[in-house]
């Protein structure tokens, strides 16, 4: 997700409310319908007013432009769709053959040849190998490509690093090189519009109802999808927060790698990029400067815990970075028209036996 908060279609606004649900107040449909439950153990307590006092240091809200994944609809299930993914594609191609490769592995791993279900699971796969198809059904299963805008929040002090109750497993200096298998929260997550959230939760998603790109630099024809997709879906579903680190350049933070799940991965990162890949990455980058972005990186690692760094004048935060699909009456909102999507479908599985 590499690309600076401010050349992906960025928009800068501050949410305001707004009045779709008003036609809707004795039965409202379930794309319009915020259930707000009030949670009384401590850790929620906790959460909500830790989400107020962002919200008062952070009131302004910076979209970076979409992101795409896949998710399926069961029949066990209802209505509600399940995210198979992390959600963090840059283009909806990508996204596609993500799902290939889904559909690709379900066959390979729980058929056999000769099975009908695997049939039908190649099948798919060879259509989305030759369509840039966004929604197929399989065995009663529908999978869809969805698209969610991606976005951080802003105030005086710059843009949103971690918060305090956000879910984290900080671990010693000496084991920060090491690989971990951190749990994905969006992976497997259940999207079901209606199911009840917390008070701040529910006012956030009040806020960002009508969030659409407005700035004259992004084209007529994006804008007016943008428009569109107000009233095509008008719901609106948060992700979990995800994390990763920026530079700060003249007028806005540019991310620099992708997106992690907690905190202490996207620190472990920005560890590894000062230490490790800058001085590889960029040019003209002296053996001084390899040593003092090298000390930099220690320090951080080692010395007292601390989201930011500082080197060689130029600044570096680990930020918080959050993530909304689009609701309709069918679901999750697909890719739009105006979406860059640069290139097509082609294989990308050897053949299994039929």
């Amino acid at each position: 997700m590499v690309g600076a908060l401010g050349n992906r279609r960025t928009e800068r606004r501050r949410p305001r409310h707004t009045g779709l649900m008003e036609d809707h107040r004795r039965n409202a449909p379930p794309h319009l319908t915020i259930r707000v439950a009030r949670r009384n153990d401590p850790v929620s307590e906790v959460t909500e007013v830790d989400t107020v006092r962002a919200a008062e240091r952070y009131p302004h809200v910076i979209v970076r432009g979409p992101v795409f994944g896949f998710a399926e609809q069961r029949p066990a299930d209802g209505p509600a769709w399940r995210l198979l993914d992390d959600v963090d594609e840059a283009f909806p191609q990508h996204a596609r053959e993500a799902l290939n490769s889904h559909l690709w592995t379900r066959a390979r791993d729980e058929t056999a040849p000769g099975d009908p279900l695997r049939a039908r699971l190649l099948a798919a796969v060879r259509t989305l190998e030759n369509e840039p198809v966004d929604e197929l059904t399989v065995d009663r299963v529908r999978y869809r490509v969805v698209r969610g805008d991606e976005f951080a929040r802003v105030g005086p002090d710059g843009i949103e690093g971690p918060r305090p109750t956000d879910p984290d497993e900080p671990v010693a200096a000496a084991d920060w090189r090491r690989r971990r298998s951190v749990p994905r929260r969006t992976r497997g997550l259940l999207l079901d519009h209606a199911s009840p959230t917390g008070i701040m939760e529910s006012i956030q998603r009040m806020e960002l109802l009508a969030l659409r790109y407005e700035a004259p630099r992004i084209p007529a024809e994006v804008r007016a999808d943008s428009a569109r997709a107000i009233e095509t879906h008008p719901g609106v579903v948060l992700l979990p927060a995800a994390f990763t680190f920026a530079e700060r350049r003249r007028s806005s933070w540019e991310p620099m790698a992708a997106l992690q799940p907690s905190p202490h991965e996207a620190r472990a990162t920005l560890h590894a990029y000062l230490a490790e890949f800058l001085p590889q990455l960029e040019h003209e980058v002296s053996p001084e400067d390899a040593a003092a972005y090298a000390r930099a990186a220690e320090e951080f690692r080692t010395g007292p815990r601390t989201d930011e760094v500082t080197v060689l004048g130029r600044r570096f935060r680990v930020i918080r970075v959050e993530r909304m699909i689009r609701f309709g009456p069918d679901g999750p909102e697909p890719p739009r028209p105006t979406d860059l999507d640069p290139y097509g479908p082609c294989p990308i599985h050897p053949p299994l036996p039929e």
